[in-house]
């Protein structure tokens, strides 16, 4: 059994082109793997830990992640996954899963966006700007390549700084900046939200333009949209009948049908959609699995039957 830590997994340095192209891969073939609803322990509204197994048969992979948000810990999102082999039952390793978390939200998100956004999309607009919304935007520019993009953001303390600045090397955007929450989703045409707490929602619906994308990276904020947008897409059902309107949506449909040509998107410019893409565990033991390759063994577990 390897450890594979946090800065073995950044020394790789893998691209944000490569990890849309895992998510993608991933969710494709969502429907070849076995996902049952995670298990979520909650120590208060905005602290939990979550425990999510899965099995990926066309790798021959099986693991558990382990993720837990406590607001008062450095950061305060964390995670750690546990990956094995289906056919030997070896456990191949324990690994940070804290890149992995980032990097496969942010590659999720940026396909969903570039899947499901209206043809005419101009503005994108992030709320919440940490580091899922960084790996959302590094996603998004490693599928639009060199195209012009409209960022907006969110002000909050001085991370729209924070955030510029990281992004100040593309030439390709274009930021503005907003201290009204209205104002910002009134002008966007799909608004990411990386905002990891939220006790109320953010506006109401007729805030909302025509052919808006919304995208709740962490579900919080929007429930009052549920009931009154065209279209709700997600990556998993059995992870969201929970939701408190879920049995009352209009329509509900998982990205991996859309992704597999099976159901449809978007229809029409004119849909106002909700992505509830909130991450599944298939997604980061792919990721695990892929990163376990590229690192390779490094220990051998020990195979044979031992006497005590």
């Amino acid at each position: 059994m390897n450890y594979i830590s946090f800065e073995d997994v950044v020394g790789l340095n893998i691209s944000p082109e490569k990890c849309v192209e895992w998510a993608r891969e991933v969710i494709k073939i969502k429907n070849e793997c076995d996902l049952p609803p995670k298990i979520s322990n909650k120590f208060d509204e905005n602290s939990f830990f979550n425990t999510m197994p899965s099995i990926i048969k066309p790798l021959n992979r099986f693991g558990v992640k382990e993720v837990s948000r406590l607001p008062d810990r450095e950061p305060a999102l964390k995670a750690d996954i546990l990956l094995y082999d289906t056919v030997s039952g070896d456990l191949l390793s324990f690994m940070d899963g804290t890149w992995i978390t980032t990097m496969r939200t942010g590659a999720v998100a940026a396909i969903t966006i570039d899947t499901l956004k209206k043809s005419d999309a101009k503005k994108i607009s992030f709320m919440g700007l940490g580091n899922t919304a960084r790996a959302t935007l590094l996603s998004l520019l490693s599928i639009v390549k060199d195209k012009e993009l409209e960022v907006g953001l969110l002000e909050y303390k001085d991370q729209h700084t924070d955030f510029m600045n990281r992004f100040s090397d593309y030439k390709n955007i274009k930021f503005s900046t907003y201290k009204n929450i209205d104002q910002m989703i009134g002008d966007s045409d799909v608004v990411v939200s990386c905002v990891t707490a939220a006790n109320s929602c953010f506006a109401e619906p007729e805030i909302f333009k025509k052919g808006v994308l919304v995208v709740p990276v962490h579900t919080k904020g929007f429930q009052n949209c549920d009931l009154v947008f065209d279209k709700i897409f997600c990556d998993d059902i059995g992870h969201i009948t929970g939701f408190k309107y879920f049995k009352e949506y209009k329509s509900v449909t998982e990205m991996t049908d859309v992704l597999n040509m099976q159901k449809a998107g978007r229809e029409n410019d004119d849909q106002r959609i909700l992505a509830y893409n909130i991450g599944i565990s298939i997604q980061d033991v792919y990721f695990a699995s892929k990163i376990y390759e590229l690192i390779g063994e490094r220990n051998k577990t020990e195979s044979k039957k031992f006497w005590v």
